[in-house]
């Protein structure tokens, strides 16, 4: 039972280094901002848009 309770204490205690360190480098941030970010804005530039300056402005 002891073997048990060590082995989850160091596995709770590994998930908590491991998280207290994505929070001090501010990992998650810099992953958005150097991965995601551009892979979104590529992906959505890409996308085809209606041009709105040549649709006719009627006032009636």
């Amino acid at each position: 039972m002891k073997k048990v309770l060590l082995k989850i204490a160091a596995i709770a205690g590994a998930v908590y280094g491991l998280l207290f360190a994505v929070f001090y480098f501010d990992l998650d941030g810099k992953l958005l901002f150097y991965v995601w970010e551009p892979l979104i804005t590529k992906h959505y530039d890409r996308m085809k848009r209606k041009d709105n300056t040549k649709m006719p402005y009627d006032m009636k």
